[in-house]
């Protein structure tokens, strides 16, 4: 029993529902994280008389808005990802973004399923019949439902520990 190395099953894993959650989620922050920043950017340049930021931030081109809406997307989903291990979708729906053995992956880990978010058609990848995107493929992660990935956890520990 000791030897047993701990593995994500999929009835740990996020549900179909649980991934478009998160993903419709997210793109709520993200698009108020856009348009709040980008208003609080005109907001400190009128503040400091700088009307050349506030004038180009009011009339980006669609690339340039492409470009600051993909780099925030991009930190949000690092960033929340490395710290907490979870985006506030999955605070919201109990899920948890983990290595194969239920521990929490690195910050390389996270980079690599951040940057895989951008791949064309992505958004797709994770409807098949176990819900795994390719940014989790790629990156060797799961989103995993943390509740049952404590209990799981927890009667593991505790059985290794009734047997010795």
């Amino acid at each position: 029993m000791e030897n047993e190395k701990f593995v994500i099953t999929d009835n740990l894993q996020a549900t179909q529902f649980q991934r478009f959650l998160n993903w419709f989620v997210d793109l709520i922050f993200i698009y108020i994280l856009i348009l709040s920043l980008g208003t609080t950017i005109i907001l400190i340049a009128l503040a400091v008389d700088n009307f050349e930021l506030s004038n180009w931030v009011k009339n980006m081109s669609k690339s340039e808005i492409g470009v600051y809406s993909l780099i925030i997307a991009f930190l949000y989903y690092w960033l929340t990802e490395m710290y907490f291990s979870r985006t506030i979708a999955k605070l919201i729906t109990h899920t948890i973004v983990v290595n194969s053995d239920g521990s929490k992956p690195a910050k390389k880990t996270f980079f690599i399923r951040s940057c895989c978010r951008f791949i064309p058609f992505e958004v797709f990848s994770f409807l098949g019949s176990v819900p795994r995107g390719w940014h989790d493929v790629f990156s060797k992660t799961y989103v995993v439902k943390k509740r049952e990935l404590l209990n799981v956890r927890k009667n593991q520990n505790k059985l290794i520990t009734d047997v010795m």
